[in-house]
């Protein structure tokens, strides 16, 4: 069951080929653990290249490449600082959006997993 910010149902999605392009480039946008790795990482805030690349255990040009491409899709913005560019999460919507993907992917684990025909 789905919910809305109150708790609510929420209506089911209307999903026509304009807004099928938009949920495609948004989940294209996760679609790597390097991506959603560094998202995790930027909601404890702001953090540079040299800062996300060391937490998130990935190489600075991965992480650059990665932010772009994150930068591209609305996800992420850029502050500079000097000679750093400090990263942040757009907004507090991207966080929530990480949260309900990670729940989901736990919750079809689980399922997947409880099924007569997984052990086989």
């Amino acid at each position: 069951m789905h919910h809305g910010v109150e708790g609510g149902a929420r209506p089911a999605a209307r999903l026509d080929a304009g807004s099928a392009t938009t949920v495609a480039a948004t989940l294209h946008a996760l679609a790597t653990p390097s991506r959603l790795l560094i998202l995790a990482q930027l909601r404890h805030g702001p953090m540079s290249v040299t800062s996300l690349a060391a937490a998130a255990g990935l190489k600075q040009p991965v992480v650059s490449a990665q932010l772009g491409l994150l930068r591209d899709a609305g996800m992420v913005t850029g502050t500079r600082d000097g000679r750093k560019v400090f990263y942040r999460l757009s907004g507090d919507e991207i966080a929530q959006f990480l949260d309900e993907v990670v729940c989901y992917s736990e919750r079809l684990r689980l399922i997947i997993a409880s099924r007569p025909d997984a052990a086989e």
